[in-house]
């Protein structure tokens, strides 16, 4: 006796499932995005050592400090598969029309996070796709977004699928903290200036410079912001109001305590190399006075200070600058969970000169990517009409809230 089996020819219907980009929901989303993040581990490359990103339990950390901000998740099959973050300012352009500041609606992006089991699916064009589409209902002019210039997928996704057009590339630098403490010079004074009086201070400053951003009061109040720094020779300090003006030579310097957010962890690093940092450290705090230039425990998720705002004008004004990265430097020596000063500059700009760093923390070229959503009404019609392809001001402000 045998059986047969007969195939009965009926339609079936197959379900397709689709990518779902919805706003994210702190409740419900909060647990599966913070497992997406961990799995991501951006800035991993294989072979080479590297910086990882560890977020600090709040997945809109990054995002809450801007006025206007989004969250977006991608879903796929139930599950939680790519998140993306935006934040909106308007922001100088780098040029003034009839003696006053132009301002943009510019849209940052970042946390563009894809899960590795689901990429090369479209999953993030999608992403930056609805992001621009909630730019446009908000009407932003510009997006923009900073990468790694090593970064070929994100730089392929931007510049080659998505048409957006490189900006500029600023320089960051990297100090990492040591035992012992760095010198301040004995002829400079260091005067900390309340919130208002340093947003007065950079509203002259910075005008007429590319991406200073109009609520910077809100940047200056901000728990985060561990005060805005001033240099002066002394022998200009009792004359000096800071109500008045600014003396003919100083430095100017504020520190962002990006540690409450996010930390990073360098990886890849051979248990040699971990040995002679150790060694470095142990020497360096047991005899300070040697100033050994020791390697902090960087191999284990570490905060850091973010310097912005910095300037400097007037003959002397170098050595005025080093002083408050020192200065600097001695504040996040004193924060056990700091291990590293970072600041980002534009490559043409003479402050750079002035901080300290070390090479091999540091990169030459963070490319900045930018996008022009919709003509801005009411501009000069002097002025190029995309400012994504035309930079035009030598003073460049990063935004902390953007690092």
């Amino acid at each position: 006796m045998s059986l047969k089996i007969v195939a009965e020819k009926s339609p079936i219907k197959k379900s397709v499932e689709v990518v779902v980009i919805r706003e994210y929901d702190e409740k419900k989303d909060k647990e599966e995005v913070e497992e997406l993040e961990r799995q991501c581990e951006f800035g991993q490359q294989q072979g080479n050592p590297s910086l990882i990103t560890h977020l600090l339990g709040d997945p809109l950390g990054r995002i809450r400090h801007f006025s206007t901000r989004i969250m977006m998740v991608a879903e796929f099959g139930g599950e939680i598969v790519g998140v993306i973050r935006g934040g909106i300012k308007d922001v100088t352009r780098g040029k003034k029309a009839a003696d006053l500041p132009v301002y943009v609606k510019l849209a940052y992006i970042l946390g563009l996070r894809v899960s590795p089991m689901h990429r090369q699916k479209g999953i993030a064009t999608k992403l930056v796709k609805k992001l621009e589409e909630w730019c446009k209902e908000k009407e932003v002019d510009y997006v923009y977004m900073m990468t790694d210039c090593a970064n070929e997928a994100s730089i392929n996704l931007f510049n080659y699928k998505l048409n957006y057009t490189k900006f500029c590339t600023p320089t960051v630098l990297v100090q990492p903290v040591h035992a012992h403490r760095k010198p301040i010079s004995s002829g400079t004074a260091i005067v900390r200036v309340p919130p208002l009086v340093a947003e007065s201070i950079y509203g002259r400053i910075f005008t007429n410079s590319e991406c200073f951003p109009k609520d910077i009061g809100s940047i200056l109040s901000s728990k985060l912001h561990l005060g805005t720094f001033v240099g002066v020779p002394k022998k200009y300090l009792q004359k000096w109001d800071p109500l008045k003006g600014l003396p003919p030579c100083f430095a100017i310097m504020s520190v962002w305590n990006t540690k409450e957010i996010y930390q990073l962890q360098l990886k890849g690093v051979s248990k040699l190399t971990k040995a002679c940092c150790l060694g470095s450290r142990v020497l360096d705090a047991h005899m300070p006075w040697l100033k050994v230039p020791s390697i902090p425990n960087m191999f284990k998720p570490f905060g850091f200070y973010f310097l912005y705002g910095l300037h400097l004008e007037g003959k002397g004004s170098l050595g005025l600058m080093k002083s408050l990265c020192n200065f600097a430097h001695n504040m996040a020596r004193d924060d056990v969970a700091c291990a590293a000063v970072v600041a980002e500059v534009a490559q043409w700009d003479p402050v750079s000169e002035a901080i300290p760093h070390w090479k091999r923390f540091s990169w030459s070229e963070d490319l900045w990517c930018m996008k022009k959503l919709q003509k801005k009404q009411g501009i000069d019609d002097s002025q190029p009409l995309d400012w994504s392809t035309s930079s035009s001001s030598s003073m460049l402000f990063v935004d902390p809230r953007d690092f």
